[in-house]
């Protein structure tokens, strides 16, 4: 009789070979799920200068594209760039609604977040007086008092603005409050002009008369929607579907602007014709960031630097290269239409 080869070791030592290469498939089924899992909650903001950002939360839409998959969205009122950007340095939302200089600035600072979506082309600040002031241009600001909240578009429209018809920011007492508080500050005359936002900007013109006595659009930098780099490394798909709805949003309210107003006169708790006015200063035509965005930062960048806001050894062309990542919109966008 001839004698097997498989005596009792030989059995042992297949079958620990067995069960380290069964646990190894495991733990790579494991690692393979864990990456394609899902987050556990999506945490999106909001701001009253993002108006698809506020139509994407009046509708639920988000909500209702996550659900299925016991998705958690929770929502962060944003009240300028500042706020934005510092939720998203503070881990405390995921997507940050800011202007792209703002974003740029933060991200010469060292801030972990890459641009992904263009919400809006706005026209969302100015240099604005209370209309029986007798200031006519930039160099009437000469020993006044401006208010801006620093970090924010506003803030870098005026120094741009003073920079670009030759006044010394030193020359000029910048008084930094928040957007709102900028508002107050004009109306009750504790400052002599402000850099404004909408809608604070729209509601003084339309309840005070204030009068935008220095307006530069291309000096306005775009809606830059911002996402943490570490949850677009981890869940890229769901930057794409957050996307995906903001594009939804997008498309609503250019073909709602009656309705988008209405909802941005809740939201803001200001009068229709406020809102209306915003809505119309905001271009919503182009969404995925590009060329003329990457050109548009890098000369605000370049400005930033010549008034020491950003650090002159910083190349300002590889920063907006890094800042501003196309493919997730281009393939969520462009793919749709």
């Amino acid at each position: 009789m001839k004698k097997s080869i498989f005596n009792h070791k030989t059995w042992i030592f297949l079958v620990l070979v067995l069960v380290v290469v069964m646990a190894g498939c495991g733990s790579d089924e494991a690692e393979s799920a864990e990456s394609t899992a899902g987050p556990d909650k999506i945490r999106l903001d909001y701001a009253y200068y993002s108006p698809t950002s506020l139509v994407l939360k009046e509708f639920g839409w988000a909500e209702e594209a996550f659900e299925g998959e016991g998705i958690e969205v929770e929502w962060t009122l944003s009240h300028g760039s500042n706020k934005a950007l510092e939720f998203l340095n503070s881990d405390s939302v995921d997507f940050g609604s800011t202007a792209g200089a703002a974003a740029l600035m933060s991200k010469a600072n060292g801030a972990p977040i890459k641009n992904v979506y263009i919400y809006s082309k706005p026209e969302w600040t100015a240099l604005v007086k209370n209309a029986d002031s007798d200031i006519e241009d930039l160099q009437d600001l000469e020993g006044k008092k401006v208010a801006a909240t620093l970090g924010t578009d506003p803030y870098i429209f005026l120094l741009r603005s003073l920079n670009e018809e030759g006044v010394s920011q030193e020359d000029v007492e910048i008084v930094n409050v928040q957007h709102s508080d900028g508002a107050t500050s004009l109306a009750n005359g504790d400052v002599d002009a402000w850099a404004g936002l909408d809608p604070h900007m729209a509601r003084l013109e339309v309840e005070s008369g204030a009068e935008l006595f220095y307006r530069e659009p291309d000096f306005n930098t775009y809606g830059f929607l911002n996402v943490r780099e570490d949850f677009a490394k981890e869940h890229p798909e769901y930057v794409e579907r957050v996307i995906e709805i903001y594009e939804k949003a997008r498309k609503w309210t250019q073909e709602h602007p009656e309705e988008a107003a209405e909802i941005l006169m809740k939201e803001a708790q200001i009068d229709k014709e406020v809102a209306q006015k915003q809505l119309e200063r905001n271009d919503f035509s182009n969404a995925v960031p590009g060329e003329t965005h990457h050109d548009a930062l890098v000369e605000a960048g370049k400005i930033l630097q010549e008034v020491e806001v950003i650090d002159s050894e910083v190349d300002i062309e590889a920063l907006t290269s890094d800042l501003i990542e196309p493919k997730f919109a281009e393939e969520t966008v462009e793919a749709a239409e």
